[in-house]
């Protein structure tokens, strides 16, 4: 094979969906190892699913998420131009091509006639009714403008076979292919017959691209041989599943890249995820940096089987990448969900630095730290530890003495409130996890917690700390 050359070819039909993104960075991991090119090619043959901004998002999201391409619409190349509806005479040239050989042929039926032919198990076969017109009638009704489709003529008998990197040997019978229609009523062409001409003019010669194709590749492989074209390298990809009955899909509303980096996930960690999600290296390591997925990548770590987007999964190793960001970075990326909390009114460092290993994504900070906004009764039975042997009636005993310790500190850092709360322990001959669990829940009325009682009160300030003490002290009191 000549230089290797794979290619994304996305309709501009919304956000970049998770399925998608996992074709593209593989396409663009294989053509990295193997010293090839990846190629970014828009498909919006389908008019009516375009989507105002689709596009734009595309190049953002393959930019932001380091998948670069070495040819498309933005960045250029000797095989332009890269998106579809620019190249439209190019297909019908082709189709006419077919015609002439006689592997494809006009078909003037109407919709009528269409919808009236045998519903089998939901799905109506075309019948080849217009296969055997005449060269005479095809040309007046063609100069009369009668609204025409191309359709391709596929075989009736025998088989189809064609090998895929992946799933191995793959057979169809010649008769399971309707005669699809490779040039629609508009002028434009169909995916189906698009990317096959796009593909060979553009050198591509390894497709990667969903389960979903397998069985459609005959027919794109009829279309390669008529044209006496050599047939490209296969490279299909299990599927992403909701579950184990449910396909991810954007159809269904599920998880594009742009919401997971709403819902608080780093891309870093995304982008290591979804490289998961159907490939695994020989090393079985899970967490990965870009460098080494392009290191690590090859086609035969690709799975057959399914896999099932994991949100807990992918928490989990978001968490990973959050405890190894550097404090300033970790700061400036969450100044959002900060200020939208009104987390900004207090000392940002001292937040982050609550914060950073305690959470899996971005979008937790607001509800781990409602408490430092919102303060109100608390429950007398959130007193009780049985371990630290902490009950109401030994939080009521030593709040006041935790208030007077707290109010003639002069120092108001975590490690002076930490230190005199040991002592205070000390002093009353109690034990240091009690006196720590009563002040903790004293200031935040929760049983659970990022961050001890002396790192809250840090936060918090003296002046809110003696107050939410106070209050904790009437209510026992009461």
């Amino acid at each position: 094979m000549s230089e290797l050359r794979t290619r994304f070819a996305p309709s501009p039909t919304g956000y970049l969906h998770i399925g998608g993104l996992r074709t593209a960075l593989y396409s663009y991991l294989y053509a990295k190892k193997m010293n090839g090119k990846f190629i970014l090619r828009i498909e919006d043959t389908d008019q009516g699913r375009y989507v105002d901004g689709a596009v734009e998002i595309i190049y953002r999201t393959l930019r932001e998420t380091g998948i670069m391409y070495d040819e498309g619409p933005d960045v250029g190349g000797d095989y332009g131009p890269y998106i579809q509806s620019e190249r439209k005479n190019e297909y019908l040239f082709y189709a006419e091509k077919l015609v002439e050989s006689g592997h494809a042929y006009y078909c003037f039926c109407s919709e009528e006639r269409l919808a009236s032919l045998p519903d089998i198990n939901g799905a109506r076969r075309y019948d080849k009714h217009c296969l055997n017109l005449s060269k005479e009638e095809i040309a007046e009704r063609l100069a009369r403008g009668d609204k025409y489709v191309i359709r391709q003529n596929m075989p009736v008998t025998g088989n189809s076979t064609y090998h895929d990197v992946v799933y191995g040997d793959i057979t169809i019978e010649n008769s399971e292919l309707e005669d699809q229609i490779l040039i629609k009523s508009d002028g434009m062409p169909t995916y189906n017959f698009a990317n096959v001409i796009d593909d060979h003019l553009m050198g591509i010669n390894c497709v990667m691209r969903g389960i979903e194709y397998l069985s459609s590749t005959p027919k794109y492989n009829l279309l390669y041989d008529a044209f006496g074209w050599e047939r490209p390298v296969y490279i299909h990809m299990p599927p992403i599943m909701k579950d184990a009955q449910h396909k991810l899909s954007k159809r269904n509303g599920d998880a594009s890249y742009e919401d997971l980096i709403k819902k608080g996930f780093l891309k870093d960690a995304i982008i290591n995820y979804i490289a998961l999600l159907g490939w695994s290296p020989k090393d079985d390591s899970e967490k990965m940096s870009f460098a080494e997925l392009q290191r690590k990548f090859d086609v035969s770590g690709i799975n057959k089987s399914p896999s099932i987007f994991d949100p807990m999964k992918l928490a989990w190793l978001n968490s990973l990448y959050i405890k190894e960001m550097p404090p300033e970075s970790f700061a400036e990326y969450a100044k959002p969900w900060l200020e939208t909390c009104y987390l900004k009114d207090f000392d940002k460092r001292l937040v982050c630095k609550l914060i950073q290993s305690r959470i899996e994504t971005f979008a937790e900070i607001e509800d781990k730290l409602r408490f430092l906004v919102e303060f109100g009764d608390i429950d007398d039975g959130l007193y009780v530890n049985q371990k630290q042997k902490a009950d109401a009636a030994l939080a009521k005993n030593i709040l006041p003495k935790i208030k007077d310790k707290l109010y003639v500190l002069k120092n108001w850092d975590n490690q002076n409130l930490f230190d005199t709360l040991v002592e205070l322990s000390a002093e009353l001959d109690c034990k240091k996890g009690a006196v720590l669990w009563i002040a903790r829940v004293a200031l935040t009325g929760l049983a659970v917690t990022p961050g001890g009682a002396s790192e809250i009160a840090e936060i918090l300030g003296k002046e809110e700390t003696l107050r939410r003490i106070d209050c904790a002290i009437m209510q026992l009191n009461a």
